[in-house]
């Protein structure tokens, strides 16, 4: 028997490229998640830390493409290796960096092939963040519980 199977199919270097890598991937799914807030915060985290460490750099102010309750919102553009990410600013952002105007469409990331377990796994060892428990079993503390309608005859009071 070959006990080579077990081992994880990448090695989990934790080099810049490859925490890049990892990023982008949990950002791909987090576009498509149903609950993608863990995904975002993971992102969010990892690139705060690797801006800290002096791995990444802030660029600059984007105008995002899908603004929430306003008409122009701005983005930071975060450069790490050959990726670029967009994270919230905070207010010293649009203090300390220049504004670039309009995203430009034609900048792509390069293509990474990693499962999002791999690259969470990845993520959640550079952070020190752990994904929040599943609720076991059938009972959800949000979900309201089917209530069959009762209905009476005309006339009746219940």
């Amino acid at each position: 028997m070959n006990s080579d199977r077990k081992q994880s199919p990448l090695p989990m270097n934790l080099t810049v490229e490859n925490l890049c890598q990892a990023i982008y991937t949990v950002n791909r799914h987090a576009k498509t998640a149903i609950n993608p807030k863990y995904l975002y915060m993971l992102k969010h985290e990892s690139l705060k830390k690797l801006i800290a460490e002096g791995k990444a750099k802030k660029v600059g102010l984007h105008y995002s493409d899908h603004p929430k309750n306003s008409r122009q919102q701005s983005d930071v553009l975060v450069a790490c290796g050959r990726y670029t990410f967009h994270i919230p600013p905070v207010k010293i952002d649009f203090v300390n960096l220049p504004h670039l105007g309009k995203l430009n469409s034609h900048v792509r990331n390069p293509k990474v092939s990693l499962s999002l377990n791999m690259a969470k796994s990845m993520l959640q060892t550079y952070t020190g963040i752990s994904e929040p428990k599943k609720p076991s079993g059938k009972y959800h503390p949000n979900r309201h519980i089917y209530q069959k309608p009762v209905f009476k005859k005309l006339g009746e009071r219940y």
